[in-house]
């Protein structure tokens, strides 16, 4: 199937007599007939449903969606999308080890990098997202697991190259892990470039309402941990009575291991109501993924037109630094979002911004409804100065996440807050 019919379609289909739609299994335990039958399922996880601290079969159906839509094995959600990115690296990284980051990345994800796993002991080498191959090669260390990077860069929209990426990180025998959130596997699928390991904020594109948080972490099961540098797959896990993940789930070792050690110790699962909110939103995400990008791309080219802002980036631009890459790996679009930089620095980029009256000031983006953020004042404000250079952010950036509304109705929104600069 392609993507557009994986989006209905894949993870569930309702046998004779059962609902169309898939239903909620709003329930923490599920019945067994014996106690050996329990036992059973202790021993291998993948039998059935244990408890919705780390299964549930409501979710289970998106999670084989996601992992179908992205050409993965076996997919794992999680509460939020900054549980996918931590538990992403913890499955591969124990203290004294370290992983590589382009350092263009989400500004929580940076201080969840930067600050929190170096206080339980895991380096992170941030690299610049243009690096080539040979530096990204020179900042591996004997300890490093991973290389870890976003296809299209929160806020500042820089593309990466990913089989750039994936060829250094394979070369020194770790996993690539990229985040795919803005593009989604309907623009790009990372797995088929070589990424090894895919992630997800799932509140954003993939719910597209603003209705809950959610995150998901995606298998593609080709890279080989029995390379002799992750004994955690390969020797017994004395946590889980001997398992040896690459031998006794060679299909998928990387994501049993996440949810067999990480999410049950964790336990920051989606609720079955989620799970269903979520496939409702991938249900249509085909559909709005196509009309964000047009939309995008009107406005993108309109707010080049106005000589209000310093800079207008966004990969469609044929302008723009990342066009070619965007060819590469994002040819049918490069999402709703865009990043402007307002003459006149900050202070005139908030004017702009509480000048819009359709368009919402929010800590959101990717939703259904236009809105926009000043990443300095809020989802960066802990970084330091350099920190946000590094990230390609200045004071005057606005991120801008064009909705679905009609274009005409965005542009004269923004027409009419422009007259007050």
């Amino acid at each position: 199937m392609k993507n557009e019919t994986k989006c209905l379609h894949s993870g569930y289909t309702p046998e004779n007599g059962a609902p169309r739609v898939m239903p909620i299994y709003q329930s923490t335990t599920y019945r067994f007939n014996s106690t050996d039958e329990i036992g059973d399922v202790f021993n291998d996880p993948t039998k059935a449903h244990i408890y919705t601290r780390f299964t549930n079969p409501t979710v289970d159906v998106v999670e084989k969606k996601i992992a179908d839509l992205e050409n993965g094995v076996a997919a794992m959600c999680t509460s939020s999308g900054q549980m996918a990115s931590l538990m992403s690296i913890l499955n591969l990284c124990h203290a004294g080890d370290s992983f590589i980051s382009s350092s263009s990345i989400y500004g929580g994800t940076l201080n969840l990098f930067a600050v929190t796993l170096k206080k339980l002991g895991i380096e992170c080498i941030f690299v610049d997202v243009d690096s080539s191959q040979e530096e990204i090669l020179s900042a591996v260390k004997p300890n490093t697991k991973a290389v870890f990077g976003e296809t299209l860069t929160n806020p500042s929209l820089q593309v990466l190259d990913i089989e750039r990426f994936a060829n250094a990180a394979h070369k020194a025998g770790i996993p690539l892990i990229v985040d795919n959130t803005f593009p989604t596997p309907i623009l790009c699928r990372p797995i088929e470039h070589g990424a090894d390991i895919v992630i997800h904020s799932t509140s954003k594109y993939m719910d597209g309402h603003a209705l809950q948080v959610g995150g998901v972490i995606v298998d593609s099961g080709k890279f080989d941990f029995t390379n002799g540098k992750f004994p955690d797959f390969t020797e017994p896990d004395d946590s889980y009575h001997g398992t040896i993940y690459t031998k006794d789930y060679s299909f998928a070792p990387y994501i049993i291991k996440a949810r067999m050690q990480l999410m049950r110790d964790f336990g920051a699962y989606p609720s079955g109501n989620s799970g269903f909110l979520l496939n409702l939103g991938l249900e249509t995400l085909a559909v709005r993924m196509k009309r964000y990008c047009e939309n995008a791309q009107k406005m993108a080219e309109y707010f080049v037109s106005t000589g209000k802002f310093d800079e207008v980036r966004y990969p469609g631009l044929f302008s723009d630094k990342y066009y070619n890459l965007a060819q590469k790996y994002l040819p049918n679009g490069q999402s709703g979002v865009i990043s402007l930089t307002v003459k006149g620095g900050k202070k005139a980029a908030v004017k702009f911004m509480d000048g819009l009256k359709m368009a919402s000031n929010e800590v959101h983006v990717a939703d259904i409804r236009t809105c926009v953020l000043h990443p300095a004042s809020a989802t960066h404000r802990q970084l330091t100065d350099e920190q946000l250079i590094a990230c390609g952010i200045n004071p005057g950036l606005v991120r801008f996440s064009v909705g679905l509304e009609n274009i005409d109705d965005i542009i004269e929104d923004v027409e009419n807050s422009l007259k007050n600069i």
